[in-house]
């Protein structure tokens, strides 16, 4: 949009302001023109006239009613009231429904294609907003005072492109972010030293300060205009001087103040709270036009209705990636922060805030002792609950559970108004910012989380100062010393009720040097398979000890919720870590299974999560703790536990530590398959840089130029050449002898390229196979055929493709293999019972399925297995069965069919059948690679129901019917693994 339109727009907005401020027009005449000038004069829509429809009859009751305005290209319903009408107040002559009641009234008797998309009430001075696709939302509040800043939000008057008000808060935060990260990296560049400590410090602390102006004047904490004035009035060199007298000014008492003050700074009032301490210790480099400007530009933004979560992306923003990686910061959206602070306790507070209220809308006069008692229990409640977050970051979760708690206070506060005549504002506020603690190691971090405490603070004061129809005084603020720098793994953490957040993500491979010493003082140095562990988890351990450790009878149970990387649940990760934790005592109360974790940020992040809430019970803890008749602070248990997975939400008995409603089964790793089955391993590494290696024409290519090289040449498979069908070509030179490789010069200089590769390297093991130029480092070739699993497969497919192959092809390392495997253990391999247990136990890849066989294969309970017999291939019931081996079942890819009634486990060969016929409906479709194949969009039918059948008949041998849901088939397996790792 082009600033001189943004101008003119404001401009006109004041001169609407100016007027209508002013003017004496009752609700009958003078609200025509109101609107009519709001959609033409100031949001500049044409032919304003028509745009909007007045007095529009309403069929009601066997009579006729006549709602004030309504626009119907963007599908507006008006309700205009008098000034002096309170909004949110019954009216005595409309049956004592609020203007918003009524309104819904109109709009409820109105045909379907008229049903309102906004429902807008005014009274001349505020323009109150609800937006329809958000009923519980509250209403946003415009004050015609504020309008020059404050038309974007009423866009959708005239816009049907318009996103929801909700929509467009955030919209107005990510724009925030970004100017504050132009102002940092234009501030930055000034600086003397910029790339020190203290100077990348005293830029966080003047940032974090300048935003708090930007946001105090628009949300009236300050006289208007006040901050913009005095930037627009100062010219650039005496703009640094100035801005360090007005901290200082910010920061002193008025009765402390010199009476000679200038105006354009006394103006300002005191602001406490520690924000503007310690002035002379902040450097501020020196200021020039062009920064000067940037911030003019940056006041004359709409601060107001940002979202005090922005100040996350305002910190993903100012600081670099490589600081944020080293980190593991992530920045937390308000949407997946309620997946964990709804669960964990905003669910049960809401609900008993919707009890309590319930049938309260249209109360009239006094309301009963007992109604009372409830509410403010209730409010009391909320008021002494104390909430930690020991990885605060920016201090996102915080300020969410603030805001949560205090419009629920809100909403009580509202009903103890109704007939109670005035309530004083300062007293009836009980939630306050001391329930709140966080600690965080980034200084820079924890001045923004105060920052957005205080604002939220202010914002929700705002609310309630709306509802008791009073002025707020928002300032001085109040010191606020939850929030505190500090390593949370290296001290105590203070009392809490909840704990919540979302800990550093950094792998197990990516520790610091302090970060697994960190690590090493929580679990101590001795805990197995500590190395394998990412460092979230250390806050685990820590929470649990916390939770263990306490001992005061009179504070409740501590539940806790933590946002972690998917990788603690999968794996070896998972015996590691939750083995010993449940063994202290540990109960999940909820999981969010895997999903991708979107940051709101400039510089969006990509990770791959889960949510785990858990308490201390059975043997660990003192069990669960009930909310208390009066109101004290307590943590109700959830009465099921659930599991929440994409859009499911599972009801479960018990979650174990892959987040499955089944036993605590731990998973450790395995070098020999649990069952009598063909073992698994890896392809072949050759170690080469690439010498051995061809894509198609090359291969080619190379064979014109050294014939004879075309016997040693072999198609490689990888799972990426496997699943796309796609090989490439190995030059394999082992067998050869040195009289044929001295006959083929340039196989020879290949040979050599390889010992000169491996003897440069920087490791010792690769240089000693130096000497061995033809080999491989790993050498993996079955002389039989074999069947290929690849290490790495899309989440999308429901089945991990598999196939088999010839003893000419050749495998990487990024395959396994398993000679001597049959159709029998190809078709239980590729069944839906094998991809559920594979889906439970095995890492990921981001979100991809990574296979294994330590812990997927070789753990896998075979239905052969759990029987107790050991479990013969298909070609030794052959020979057992007729004597001669001839023509392999394996090779010949079908059970033959004098043997399918002879085999004494029926299911063998019922299954052997199946996984047939999933080959034979592959090999209708030859153009199309298994990517193509088992893409859930594209999968042929006839290979559908060939995996359908071969479902069925491996969940017959285990015993379970057709239509076992997953998690039972989870359930199941891990019975029959428990009984048989016992064996």
């Amino acid at each position: 949009m082009p600033k001189s339109f943004v101008e003119n727009q404001r401009l006109s907005a004041r001169r609407f302001r100016e007027f209508w401020l002013l003017a004496k027009d009752s609700e009958v005449g003078g609200y025509q023109k109101f609107w009519i000038s709001l959609l033409g004069d100031v949001l500049g829509a044409e032919n304003a006239m028509a745009r909007i429809s007045f007095l529009l009859p309403v069929p009601m009751a066997g009579t006729t009613k006549f709602l004030d305005a309504w626009i119907p290209e963007t599908k507006v319903l008006i309700e205009q009231k008098k000034r002096g009408v309170k909004l949110d107040a019954p009216q005595s002559g409309h049956g004592g429904k609020t203007p918003y009641e009524q309104a819904l009234e109109y709009d409820n008797a109105r045909p379907y294609d008229e049903k309102a998309r906004w429902i807008v009430t005014c009274n001349f001075d505020e323009i109150w907003v609800y937006d329809r696709t958000h009923p519980l939302v509250e209403p946003q509040r415009i004050r015609l005072g504020d309008l020059p800043k404050e038309t974007a939000r009423l866009e959708f008057l005239v816009d049907t492109a318009v996103k929801s008000v909700r929509d467009k808060e955030w919209d107005i935060s990510i724009k925030a972010g970004r100017i504050v990260g132009e102002l940092y990296r234009a501030l930055l560049k000034r600086y003397a030293a910029p790339d020190s400590p203290a100077t990348l410090k005293a830029l966080n602390r003047l940032c974090v300060r300048l935003v708090f102006l930007f946001y105090a004047e628009d949300a009236d904490l300050f006289p208007k205009d006040a901050f913009w004035s005095f930037l627009k009035d100062t010219p650039a060199k005496f703009l640094r001087g100035q801005l360090q007298k007005l901290f200082r000014v910010l920061d002193t008492p008025q009765a402390e103040r010199d009476p000679y003050l200038e105006p354009e700074l006394a103006a300002f009032p005191y602001t406490n709270g520690g924000l503007f301490k310690d002035v002379e210790k902040s450097e501020i480099p020196p200021l020039d036009d062009e920064i000067r400007e940037l911030l003019v530009k940056s006041a004359d933004f709409d601060w107001r209705n940002i979202s005090p979560t922005i100040f996350g992306a305002l910190f993903e923003s100012t600081l670099n990636p490589e600081t944020r990686r080293s980190g593991g910061m992530v920045y937390t959206s308000v949407e997946n922060i309620h997946r964990v602070i709804d669960p964990l306790f905003l669910n049960d507070l809401t609900s008993r805030v919707d009890e309590a209220t319930k049938g309260m809308a249209g109360t009239k006069g006094t309301l009963s002792a007992k109604s009372r008692s409830s509410l403010f229990s209730l409010q009391s409640l909320l008021a002494s609950l104390t909430f930690l977050d020991p990885a605060c970051g920016s201090g996102n979760f915080l300020t969410e559970t603030y805001l949560s708690l205090r419009r629920l206070e809100n909403r009580i506060i509202a009903a103890l108004q109704k007939g109670q005549g005035e309530l004083d504002l300062g007293k009836t506020v009980k939630v306050t910012l001391s329930q709140f603690h966080g600690i965080e190691i980034n200084d820079f971090a924890v001045a923004v989380a105060k920052t957005a405490m205080w604002i939220s603070e202010a914002k929700m004061l705002r609310e309630t100062a709306d509802i008791l129809h009073r002025e707020p005084d928002f300032l001085p603020l109040k010191d606020y010393s939850g929030i505190v720098e500090g390593n949370a793994l290296r001290m105590d953490w203070p009392q809490a009720d909840y704990i919540m957040g979302n800990p550093p993500f950094v792998g197990a491979r990516n520790k610091s040097k302090e970060q697994a010493s960190d690590m090493e003082s929580v679990f101590s140095a001795d805990w197995k398979g500590l190395g394998n562990l990412d460092y979230v988890t250390a806050w685990y351990m820590k929470a649990m000890d916390y939770m263990v450790g306490r001992d005061d009878p009179i504070v409740p149970h501590c539940r806790c919720a933590f946002v972690s990387t998917n990788s603690i649940c999968q794996g070896d990760g998972v015996a590691s870590l939750w083995a010993p934790l449940f063994g202290l005592g540990i109960e999940i109360d909820f999981a969010w299974r895997t999903f991708k974790w979107d940051s709101e940020a400039m510089e969006k992040a990509h990770v791959h999560c889960v949510i785990i809430g858990f308490h201390v019970g059975g043997n660990g803890g003192r069990g669960a703790t009930a909310l208390s008749g009066d109101g004290r602070a307590g943590n109700p248990l959830p009465a099921a536990k659930t599991i929440f997975d994409g859009d499911r939400i599972i009801s479960a008995t018990h979650i174990n530590g892959y987040l499955m409603d089944a036993p605590d089964i731990f998973i450790e790793s395995r070098t020999k398959p649990l069952c009598d089955v063909p073992e698994i391993g890896i392809g072949n590494k050759p170690i080469d840089g690439g010498n051995y290696l061809f894509e198609k024409d090359e291969m080619v290519a190379f064979i014109k130029g050294e014939p004879a090289s075309a016997n040693y040449f072999h198609p490689w498979y990888g799972s990426v050449e496997f699943i796309h069908n796609k090989p490439r070509y190995c030059l394999w030179l082992g067998d050869c002898s040195p009289h044929e490789l001295h006959s083929m010069p340039q196989c020879l200089k290949r040979v050599q390229a390889v010992h000169d590769f491996r003897l440069a390297s920087k490791s010792e093991g690769t240089r000693k196979i130096a000497t061995k130029p033809t080999r491989f480092h790993v050498e993996n070739m079955p002389k039989s055929d074999f069947i290929l699993v690849p290490k790495v497969s899309s989440e999308k497919r429901e089945y991990v493709p598999m196939g088999f192959f010839s003893p000419e092809v050749i495998c990487s390392d990024l395959v396994f293999i398993i000679p001597s495997a049959t159709l029998y253990h190809f078709g239980v391999l590729t069944s839906s019972v094998h991809m559920a247990w594979m889906r439970a136990v095995a890492g990921r890849l981001k979100s991809d399925y990574r296979y294994s066989a330590n812990i997927v294969y070789n753990n896998f309970p075979w239905p052969e297995g759990v029987e107790g017999g050991g479990h013969e291939t298909i070609d030794e019931r052959c020979e057992k069965e007729t004597g001669d081996i001839g023509t392999s079942c394996l090779s010949a890819r079908v059970l033959p069919a004098r043997l399918a009634s002879n085999v004494s486990r029926p299911h063998c060969a019922a299954i052997s059948s199946t996984a047939q016929t999933i080959l034979d409906a592959r090999a209708k479709h030859p153009g199309s690679s298994l990517a193509d194949l088992y893409d859930p969009l594209t999968m042929p039918p006839d290979l559908r129901a060939a995996h359908a059948a071969n479902d069925k008949a491996v969940l017959a041998a285990y015993g379970l019917a057709p239509d076992t849901p997953e998690s039972a088939i989870v359930s199941h397996l891990f019975g029959l693994y428990a009984e048989t790792a016992k064996n």
